[in-house]
């Protein structure tokens, strides 16, 4: 009995000394990180935030492939990190602010003069990250992902209002970016100077964690 023990006492030294020495797992690494991959844990309650990527635009367009409709240069999103779980998994976000700068913005659109304002409604929204790099947006339980676009045309104001059930993008560590290419928002309500699809493309980078200090960018692991 006293060998047993002796013998059980070793292992047991054996296996504290072995998972002492042994480097954590990627478990113990979260989906989101700052400095780098598998860099500083991104918080609950941290706030991110992101603007256009330089030198390009917002885009709401008629078409998948189209040129026509609303284009913005200045836009940012806000979102607050609710659940930051060990990758590889999914974490979940806040999204409480999505701004466009309407001074910035123009249309091609026959008949309109200029864009007064675009208002992203029924916020806040749901922001999924998974592992892979899957970005999902959704609304609140019997809501729906709207904006309004207020324009200036040749018989006066208008109001166009597009939703969407849900957007879905991609986030990339190349650049720390979160892109979103033709996401299709179907009009509600406008006159017919309102196109009747909206396709909303932007890409915004890098996404930044302003809760930690300096700013750093996100990682998704």
């Amino acid at each position: 009995m006293r060998t047993r023990s002796l013998l059980a006492l070793v292992g047991v030294a054996a296996a504290l000394s072995v998972s002492a020495t042994v480097p954590a797992s990627a478990a113990d690494t979260p989906v989101l990180t700052t400095g780098s991959a598998g860099g500083t844990a991104v918080a609950t309650g941290d706030v991110l935030s992101a603007s256009l990527a330089s030198g390009t635009a917002a885009t709401l367009y008629s078409g998948s492939a189209g040129t026509s409709g609303v284009s913005c240069s200045a836009s940012t999103f806000t979102a607050t990190v609710t659940d930051n779980p060990a990758a590889p998994g999914t974490a979940t976000e806040s999204l409480t602010g999505h701004t466009f700068d309407s001074s910035t913005c123009t249309s091609n659109v026959v008949g309109v003069l200029g864009v007064t304002s675009i208002t992203v409604d029924n916020l806040p929204y749901t922001t999924t990250v998974a592992s892979d790099g899957t970005v999902t947006v959704t609304p609140a339980a019997g809501s729906v992902i709207q904006t309004t676009v207020k324009l200036r045309t040749l018989l006066g104001s208008i109001t166009c209002v597009y939703q969407a059930s849900s957007l879905s993008g991609t986030a990339s560590n190349t650049d720390d970016s979160i892109a979103f290419t033709n996401q299709q928002f179907a009009k509600t309500s406008g006159s017919s100077l309102c196109f009747s699809n909206g396709y909303f493309t932007a890409k915004y980078v890098p996404v930044q964690d302003t809760s930690q200090s300096g700013s750093p960018s996100v990682y998704v692991n």
